[in-house]
């Protein structure tokens, strides 16, 4: 099933550069970035972002380096969109996260972890609200498309 997925290249990334490596490894997976901008996290969209953990001790930090830096917002569509980038990112701990995936190749510690994205259907939708607005997300059809889906 086609799924759309939220997605966040962190500031680590972006100030690494290295958000075109994370970029062309979810176009070479097949998916598709429907919507993207780089933008700097407002305390808000921070807030709504995080908002499963406003109570855990670490939800200052975790506010205070999402603004830190420009982040990389996206949109992304594709088979099963979800559970893919999923995988493809690998585990949130740097220690646990298999080489192959983002995360195991590039991200240094649990927070310092290079890329965000939603882990159910539900939370795509609620997380790319936070992002994107009406007819800001595009749709065309990849060249590729019969060999990919």
């Amino acid at each position: 099933m086609i799924e759309r997925t939220f997605s966040m290249i962190k500031p680590d990334a972006v100030l690494r550069g290295i958000v075109g490596e994370v970029i062309a490894r979810i176009e070479r997976k097949g998916l598709k970035i429907v919507g993207m901008r780089m933008i700097r996290v407002s305390e808000d969209q921070a807030s709504r972002l995080y908002a499963v953990h406003r109570e855990k001790p670490f939800y200052g930090e975790l506010v205070s380096f999402i603004r830190s830096a420009p982040v990389v917002v996206m949109a992304i569509e594709g088979e099963s969109a979800v559970s893919v980038m999923r995988r493809l990112i690998g585990s949130t701990d740097a220690k646990e996260a298999s080489p192959g995936t983002v995360r195991g190749d590039f991200s240094c510690s649990k927070s310092m972890n290079v890329i965000h994205a939603s882990d159910s259907v539900e939370n795509a939708q609620k997380e790319l609200a936070i992002f994107f607005g009406e007819g800001e997300l595009l749709s065309y059809e990849r060249l590729d498309a019969k060999w990919v889906t």
